[in-house]
């Protein structure tokens, strides 16, 4: 009865033994578990404290780029303003130079009118020299006049065609910024997408602890 009592109770050590081990390894494998898990809600939340902050400069940018389309949007309007103004210049210097040219044209018509009487009447010659140097003083005065406004508009077309290149450039600029506000509000709504994404993870992995 001696040895049969032993044979149990040495079975029954042994088997306490190994559930004891079990157990003790199933804690090992759950503590290292709940490691992982504690890391990795840790990795997660830095790495959405990162999002949270690029988005925040993010939208400082952007809040810098809406004040310098206001900006440029002012000096569009400028220019605009300017070249409307050149325009009307341009306009009323053209209308000027086809008059001067209308009386330079009548001018020199009635100094060859003035030559020919001046062939013609040989009596009257000093008479109609006089009033010949009379005419070509005014043409000479009207062709002056008529080479400042030439001159003047061939300036005001200089200074449209500069003004309507700045403005060409001012709108290349605000479609570069409008392209740029663009391209950074698309990659914050990307950062937005994958903290929300980190976000139902972290509450996943919470929900699962």
């Amino acid at each position: 009865m001696k040895n049969p009592l032993q044979s149990l109770l040495i079975a029954f050590a042994i088997a306490l033994c190994g559930l004891c081990t079990w157990q003790w390894h199933g804690q090992m494998l759950q503590q290292k578990r709940m490691n992982t898990l504690a890391q990795s809600d840790y990795d997660q939340s830095v790495a959405i404290q990162g999002y949270i902050s690029s988005a925040k400069k993010m939208d400082d940018q952007i809040a810098q780029m809406d004040g310098r389309l206001t900006e440029l949007r002012d000096t569009v309007n400028t220019d605009n303003t300017a070249i409307s103004k050149l325009r009307a210049d341009n306009s009323r210097l053209t209308g000027s130079v086809e008059q001067y040219s209308k009386v330079a044209a009548e001018l020199e018509a009635r100094l060859k009118q003035a030559d020919d009487a001046i062939r013609r009447q040989a009596d009257a010659l000093k008479n109609l020299v006089q009033e010949r140097d009379d005419y070509a003083d005014r043409l000479n005065q009207s062709i002056k006049e008529r080479n400042d406004t030439v001159t003047k508009y061939n300036a005001l077309v200089k200074q449209f065609e500069t003004t309507q290149n700045e403005r060409n450039d001012i709108v290349a600029q605000y479609n570069a910024l409008v392209k740029q506000m663009e391209a950074l509000q698309k990659e914050r709504n990307d950062i937005v997408a994958q903290y929300n994404a980190l976000a139902k993870q972290l509450e996943a992995a919470q929900a699962a602890k």
